[in-house]
Parts: structure tokens; sequence; C-alpha cells
């Protein structure tokens, strides 16, 4: 089963691009993600996103080996935990997920926290820096990152994160953050684009799949794509798997737009709080 239209792929400002829809593997059991990898590649997906912490890239590793799907058609993604920050132990940590994946090189790697207590995350970025001048990370970039610590990388390494992946769904929608990546040049990721659920019981939202035909999800998800963002949705279930991807056949109204925009809540985040999470 593939996806009825092919994924947009967004331009990197390091001139290569990433598949604007992409499937994550939080939580996902290590001896479950194989076949759930393969079964996200069957349904048209070109990108997966994984993590030193998720526990599970051997697993990850596994299913793409196991696919039909060719390793340069797949779009991976993994990250630096916190407890590997510095610039020695980040190479050190980066190697053993390449190790784990079974890969030679990544598409793009990111520094999974900034955890500004620590206060390492420039020398992790000078070593991503030297990984991606070695081509073993194609593109780096950073995760959870706030707009000073963004400006800090920036003004110290001159080298622009090629992508920050944050928390971001309609009930928390991080405004000046996007605006932030929009003065960079910064690709804006979502994790946990459907807010872990908690968007998808909004009356709005729901109103608008009643209107369309369409699941909750695929409205939420649609609304990622039309702003541009790139988003990592997350299933274990064939039929949800394949309902994720299937968001490129319809489109949002203005008015739709509105509605979402006004789900927006200050006390919205779901997930730690990048300025204090170690």
């Amino acid at each position: 089963m593939t996806s009825p239209d092919p994924v947009p792929q967004i331009a990197l400002n390091d001139g290569r691009s990433i598949p604007q829809l992409g499937f994550g593997v939080w939580r996902l059991p290590e001896g479950e993600t194989p076949s759930i990898v393969g079964t996200a590649l069957g349904s048209g997906y070109r990108s997966i996103d994984t993590a030193a912490a998720y526990d599970n890239e051997a697993g990850v590793g596994r299913g793409l080996r196991e696919t039909v799907v060719p390793r340069s058609d797949v779009f991976v993604t993994t990250k630096l935990w916190n407890d590997s920050q510095g610039y020695d132990a980040t190479l050190r940590a980066f190697d053993a997920s390449l190790k784990r994946l079974g890969l030679d090189a990544i598409d793009l790697y990111l520094i999974h926290w900034p955890c500004p207590d620590r206060n390492l995350y420039l020398e992790s970025w000078r070593a991503l820096i030297r990984l991606r001048e070695e081509g073993r990370a194609a593109s780096i970039g950073v995760s959870n990152f706030t707009e000073g610590q963004l400006d800090r990388l920036v003004a110290e390494t001159g080298v622009t994160p090629a992508l920050n992946q944050i928390e971001l769904h309609p009930h928390f929608q991080q405004r000046r953050l996007r605006a932030a990546h929009e003065r960079l040049g910064i690709v804006t990721e979502a994790w946990s684009p459907l807010g872990q659920s908690h968007s998808l019981g909004a009356p709005a939202i729901a109103r608008i799949a009643d209107r369309l035909g369409r699941t909750a999800a695929q409205v939420v998800l649609r609304w990622h794509i039309e702003n541009g963002f790139v988003a990592i949705p997350k299933s274990a279930t064939p039929a949800r798997i394949h309902e994720n991807i299937d968001v490129f056949g319809f489109s949002l109204t203005a008015e739709d737009h509105a509605a979402i925009a006004n789900l927006d809540r200050a006390d919205g985040r779901i997930g730690p709080d990048p300025e204090t999470f170690q």
C-alpha cells in the first residue's frame, strides 16, 4: 500500500531537503520497531525519526535492512542524548548510534535537548559541525532549542542549524519561536504534532473533519503541512500509520486556519520545558 500522493520535500539551509511528513518511533518497543518501520515505509513514508534515548535505533536499522525500499530513498534522523553532551562525548555517542543503526552515515543528527544548566550544547554543536564536515552527518540541527540558544550557536560558530524539532500542535503553536526560525532560515519540525491526541478532541477540529470527511488527525496534520512545518506523527497501528500519510488530497480554508489558530494556549505545553529539562 502506498500513499495516494507523494510527500513534499522541505528545503534545508544547507542545500539538502527533508520529507515534510515523517514517521516517529518514540516509545516503540525495540522488538516491534522493525515491523512497524516496515509498515511505515510500505505506506509511503520516506523519513524515519529516532533517537539514542528511544532505545530502538537497532530496531530502526533492522527495519531499514529488511525493507525493499532502498536506503538512499529514506531520510534517517537520530539524536544525541543529554548525558552525552560535550565535544568528545558527542563524537562517541554518534559512533554508538551509527553502530546500533548499522549505517555508515545519518541524514540528520540533532542535539536532543539544550540542557542549559550543563552548558555543553555549544561544544556538542562544534562536534556536529565536524561530523557534517566529515560527511557522516549529512545535515545537522537541534531539538527543543530556544531563540536565545539558537542565536548563540550561530553567533559563536557561524553555522546555523538546518532544523529545530520542537513541541508544536494546535494547543501549543510556538509563534514566537517559529518567527525566530524564519529569521534564521531554520526549518520548523513538530514533535507530538497531534498533541499526544489532546488536540484531536477539540470541537473546532471535529467540525472541520466532519465537513471534509476526514479524521481529526488528518486535519491536524494537514494544518502542519499547510503551515510549512515538518511533522513526524507516531503510531503502532497499521491503519493509523496509513491514515496519517493520506493528507495530501484535500485543503483547509482560511476559516479553518483561523479556527485552529484560536486553539493556541499559553499553558498548552505537554512536554518538558527546555529551559529547565536536564
